[in-house]
């Protein structure tokens, strides 16, 4: 893993245990106040019955897109897991067809916007640029230096799926990201537990106990059976 890549995954491992790893959905952005309620862009991408579909909202292209677009964020690296082993895509996926369905539109308009400056810098789309030059479509992003958007903005759009990020990688497991756990080892944090006993109360040491089976191994484990 690169310096960049480092750094990057560090600032969002900062940023979530700053925010409580536990805090379930709720690290939504002000910008969503600015952003919920504009008008629907003619001429946006609606799914429609013959769409390649990839779970409940995005069909392959714009699932392929975030998912590129959040492995870039949290790159994984031997031994700690990136946006891709925690399934942030499934998370981002998933809250847009419910508790995240006033921001379709915007996701929509950022994607299309997103593939525009794409192919007009570098003639390709998102997905099929190397890492450096994914980069640096983000960083433009970050600092609303990339040209092509209106609604959302780019630093809008960059800001909304950053956040999308970190909840997937850290929220708990039911919402649909953070894998197998993945974003609680990452940062020691040891999931719900059944009870806390008086020695575990009183060690000073980290808490290394494995979190609760959630949903997802439950299920994994029915599926096995």
């Amino acid at each position: 893993m690169s310096k960049h890549d480092s750094t990057r995954r560090s600032f969002l491992v900062r940023a979530a245990l700053g925010a409580g790893a536990a805090a379930g959905s709720g690290l939504v952005p002000d910008i969503y106040a600015q952003t919920v309620g504009q008008p629907k862009q003619e001429g946006a991408e609606q799914p429609h019955a013959n769409a390649v579909q990839h779970g409940a909202f995005f069909n392959y292209d714009q699932a392929a897109t975030i998912a590129a677009f959040t492995e870039r964020l949290m790159p994984g690296a031997p031994g700690k897991p990136g946006a891709s082993d925690a399934g942030v895509v499934n998370y981002i996926d998933l809250a847009l067809s419910g508790a995240y369905a006033d921001l379709q539109d915007f996701y929509r308009s950022g994607l299309a916007q997103l593939d525009v400056y794409c192919r007009k810098t570098y003639n390709t789309p998102f997905v099929q640029l190397d890492a450096s030059r994914q980069d640096a479509v983000i960083a433009a992003m970050e600092q609303g230096k990339a040209a092509e958007f209106s609604w959302p903005s780019a630093a809008e759009f960059f800001s909304v799926i950053r956040t999308h990020t970190m909840e997937g990688m850290f929220a708990d497991p039911i919402y649909g990201g953070n894998r197998d756990f993945a974003g609680w080892r990452l940062v020691g944090f040891p999931g719900a537990q059944g009870n806390f006993t008086s020695g575990d109360l009183q060690n000073k040491q980290g808490f290394t106990r494995s979190a609760v089976m959630g949903l997802q191994a439950q299920a994994k484990s029915l599926q096995r059976e």
